[in-house]
């Protein structure tokens, strides 16, 4: 008698087994993916960090103030005095002290400057490009979530048709072994048997490493283990898209597609670089104001032979005030400024043809997204039946085998079949609502309601 549950196919299930708590629904999973995801945390980052161009830009053409402050002291103590014009020492020694204080404001303020007025501009499509994004990152995430989601489901389903062959195939042995010991059947049956039984269990420990593989996949998406997911309920519901027109949602898709919108913005932006760099042949014009107040107070004392000292305090408070309208007009710059409008204009060049591409992958991806909905549905049904057909079948060879008129291979010929026609019929309804959420998504509107929809699904 074989070893009907080998110990290495027990070890891997305890492995995978948990402690018993509620299934985790997509939703929450998808919440738990916004908090952890380091990928859509990146995103946010990258988001604010690219919405500060425009602080950035209107700084440019706000007054810029400054304020300055000085505080100063000096002493000097000299021996030997002061020496006059003639040469003759007035006495034997001098001290000079001398303190001051006082600030200054200034101001600089842009009367016209073309390059800064246009890239305050173009910081709006940049802002609005960093925030497409942003979206389009959630909505990827979104993606990533449900695909791991139901690759687990998957692989579930996969392992328990495995589970359920092989027991099968156990019993198929179990009684292929008695009829060889009454002498009803060959040997070469018992060994056919064995066969099957192995290469089941070989399968059953395939899937079980493709279970972890998937658990751990999804773990690296929301940075914690799950151990219990909702599955669709048996009665799946099989809408059709609506619109139901894939040119309605191609339509959709061209104005909605995240990354087609991201791009349209990305060649706007190459298009106002343009007339940032022809602005740096026009007149820059700035005001420059100033104001300042000091405070400064010296005393020089002189000490003669025999003579009372000579002191000389002196106290100064200046105040000075200024403005000025500068001009600047460039002339020759070597080249540069022509060289950089045309590297501007081969730019958007760029950006023009990466628009155009996206444009017609986007149109590419609506389509096959609409048409992976329509014959998803259609499979789905096709591959129900085909279970259910193959479950007859193997019931008509199994009771066949009983008689005489099906062999063992028959028997495991059809109990593989079975098996695969669950696994694939299983896959067939994870990519149905995958592709319903793909299809949202190239058209642009995938949102936290889909999930909510699709999450009424399970159970």
């Amino acid at each position: 008698m074989p070893n009907i549950r080998p110990l290495a196919i027990v070890a891997i299930t305890a492995l995978l087994a948990g402690p018993a708590s509620a299934a985790d629904s997509l939703l929450g999973v998808y919440q738990r993916a916004l908090q952890n995801d380091p990928t859509i945390r990146e995103a946010e980052a990258v988001y604010l960090a690219n919405a500060e161009v425009k602080p950035q830009a209107r700084s440019a053409l706000l007054p810029n103030l400054s304020l300055t402050g000085t505080i100063s002291s000096q002493y000097t103590d000299t021996v030997g005095g002061a020496i006059q014009p003639s040469g003759v020492a007035l006495g034997s020694r001098s001290i000079f002290d001398q303190n001051g204080s006082g600030y200054s404001v200034s101001l600089t303020q842009t009367i016209f400057d073309w390059g800064r007025y246009t890239t305050l501009k173009q910081a709006d499509k940049r802002v609005a490009r960093a925030e497409t994004d942003y979206e389009a990152a959630k909505q990827a995430l979104l993606i990533r979530v449900a695909t791991g989601y139901f690759n687990v489901l998957a692989a579930k389903d996969t392992l328990a048709s495995a589970v359920s062959a092989r027991e099968a195939i156990a019993r198929q042995l179990e009684q292929a072994q008695r009829r060889f010991e009454v002498g009803l059947i060959a040997i070469t049956d018992v060994q056919q048997s064995q066969a099957g039984y192995d290469d089941a269990v070989a399968t059953e420990i395939q899937d079980q490493r493709l279970l972890a593989t998937s658990y751990e996949q999804l773990r690296e998406i929301i940075g914690d283990v799950v151990t219990d997911l909702a599955g669709p309920t048996d009665e799946l519901p099989l809408l059709s898209p609506d619109p139901a027109s894939p040119e309605q949602w191609v339509k959709t898709a061209l104005s909605q597609n995240l990354t087609l919108v991201s791009t349209r913005l990305a060649a706007e932006v190459a298009d106002y670089d343009i007339d940032i760099q022809k602005g740096s042949r026009l007149p820059n014009v700035n005001l420059q104001a100033s104001y300042s107040n000091n405070d400064n107070s010296r005393t020089t004392t002189i000490f003669q032979n025999g003579l009372p000292p000579i002191v000389s305090p002196i106290t100064q408070k200046p105040e000075g005030r200024s403005w000025q309208i500068n001009v600047q007009f460039p002339l020759y710059t070597g080249g540069l400024t022509r060289s950089r409008v045309q590297q501007a204009v081969y730019t958007h060049r760029a950006a023009t043809e990466e628009l155009e591409r996206i444009g017609r992958q986007t149109e590419r991806q609506t389509r096959d997204a609409y048409l992976g909905v329509i014959s998803e549905i259609q499979r789905v049904r096709a591959l129900k039946q085909s279970v259910e057909s193959n479950r007859t079948a193997l019931r008509a060879t199994e009771a066949g085998f009983e008689v005489g008129t099906q062999t063992t291979v028959d028997v495991l010929t059809s109990q593989k079949n079975l098996s695969t026609a669950e696994t694939t019929y299983s896959r067939s309804r994870y990519d149905y609502i995958i592709n319903v959420l793909t299809l949202k998504q190239a058209a642009g509107n995938l949102s936290v309601t889909d999930v909510e929809q699709v999450n009424g699904w399970l159970h």
